[in-house]
């Protein structure tokens, strides 16, 4: 089931495509996905109450599913070919553990919604990525029963400044201020749109066997296979318990495939539009402005 958060009338609202070849909506209530992720949405045995009504889905504004998630989890380096296009040598995963960090709320932003360029980087760049929504809380989860606490998946994108300036020198010569750098470039408003739909786990029986591309201006940047992760959703999930308590409305973004613009020196400007597309889930786009 493919549910989605939406504005109609200037309010928003929250229901399930009903009918895809008719292209229509079935609201099942105010606010968005929140209370329905938190309900248990997604996860076994859920079923929807009655919708209240039906419209046009090309009559509502597509939302964010959750439009201020609990937490925003991303991962770094989670493909070995993007690891290999950024110079690095390729990864053993028995010897590592995932590369987690955090993303602040103001960073999400809604599938067809602008982005704002920083005024602190002029290296923009994409990261297509599959998103992951928790949907059943939990600490120290088993890789084996992982999956059982997802409520269902969506597709994103991993905005990132590959450099920072604020306006002054600065000593970067530390590993410390370079790592900085990397992470505030992660932290933008905008840097996490996601969406159109959160697709219900039980249509995405394997969520490592997903293809994965996107678009700038309709020339293909990336395209790649949830195949090819080095951490698997399961492992993902399982990790970040054994940090935190996760919570129904959390979301990780799962890492990326090679192709990002720093890898040619190719950044983002004013007015580009970028398209991610993941098998079954749907397509995303957004445009820098």
């Amino acid at each position: 089931m493919k549910l989605v958060s939406y504005t109609r009338d200037g309010v928003t609202r929250h229901g399930y495509v009903a009918d895809e070849a008719a292209t229509t909506v079935a609201e099942l209530g105010d606010g968005d996905l929140t209370a329905l992720v938190q309900a248990g949405a997604g996860t076994t045995g859920w079923q929807p109450a009655d919708p209240a009504a039906t419209h046009p889905l090309t009559g509502v504004e597509l939302r964010a599913p959750i439009t201020r998630p609990t937490k925003v989890l991303a991962v770094a380096a989670n493909y070995q070919e993007h690891v290999a296009e950024g110079g690095g040598e390729p990864l053993d995963k028995s010897t590592l553990a995932p590369r987690l960090f955090l993303k602040p709320g103001t960073s999400v932003t809604n599938p067809g919604a602008d982005i704002p360029l920083p005024s602190v980087s002029t290296q923009v760049d994409w990261e297509a990525e599959l998103v992951v929504v928790i949907g059943r809380g939990g600490k120290d989860i088993p890789v084996e029963r992982a999956l059982e606490y997802v409520a269902g998946y969506a597709v994103g994108n991993d905005v990132s400044a590959r450099s920072v300036d604020y306006g002054y020198e600065r000593d970067t010569s530390s590993s410390a201020v370079t790592f900085f750098d990397w992470l505030a470039g992660k932290w933008p408003d905008g840097f996490a749109p996601y969406g159109p739909y959160l697709v219900t786990a039980d249509e995405v029986p394997d969520p490592q066997d997903l293809d994965v591309e996107l678009e700038v201006n309709g020339t293909l940047r990336q395209k790649g296979s949830t195949a090819d992760m080095i951490f698997t959703v399961a492992e993902l999930v399982s990790f970040a318990s054994r940090l935190m308590t996760l919570e129904p409305t959390d979301i990780i973004m799962t890492g990326t495939p090679a192709g990002v613009g720093a890898a040619s020196g190719t950044y983002l400007a004013s007015g580009d539009e970028m398209t991610v597309r993941i098998a079954g889930l749907g397509t995303l786009t957004n445009r820098v402005v």
